[in-house]
């Protein structure tokens, strides 16, 4: 399992779009399996999307776990990888590629909080 958390100039509306565009238009396996969005009463809102990839190299599908929220008045991104490798979970650096994948998409907007 791969994680990785960090701050995005962008809003989630805009950084949920960049993360669709690059793994379900420009990938021809990815697709978005699940979206759940919980408001709070004062505005806030989180952001929860489960996408889904065959890696070769893994010899199955991989799933990636992204939450954004606004919560703290920035967009937080937070990923998670995992799957792949069958049943010695060896996945050749799969999982962390598609974590890696959103670090890579969102880096022009990356800030420090």
């Amino acid at each position: 399992m791969e994680t990785s958390t960090f701050y995005v100039s962008l809003s989630m509306q805009d950084a949920a779009a960049a993360i669709d565009n690059e793994i379900i238009r420009g990938s021809v396996s990815g697709t978005l399996t699940d979206r759940f969005v919980v408001n709070h009463p004062d505005g806030k809102h989180c952001l929860l999307s489960v996408y889904e990839k065959h890696f070769v190299r893994a010899g199955n599908r991989l799933t990636l776990t992204v939450t954004l929220d606004n919560f703290f008045g920035y967009t937080r991104v937070h990923t998670t990888g995992s799957g792949g490798g069958g049943m010695l979970r060896i996945d050749f650096g799969a999982a962390s590629s598609f974590t890696q994948s959103v670090v890579r998409i969102l880096s022009p907007y990356m800030i420090q909080v």
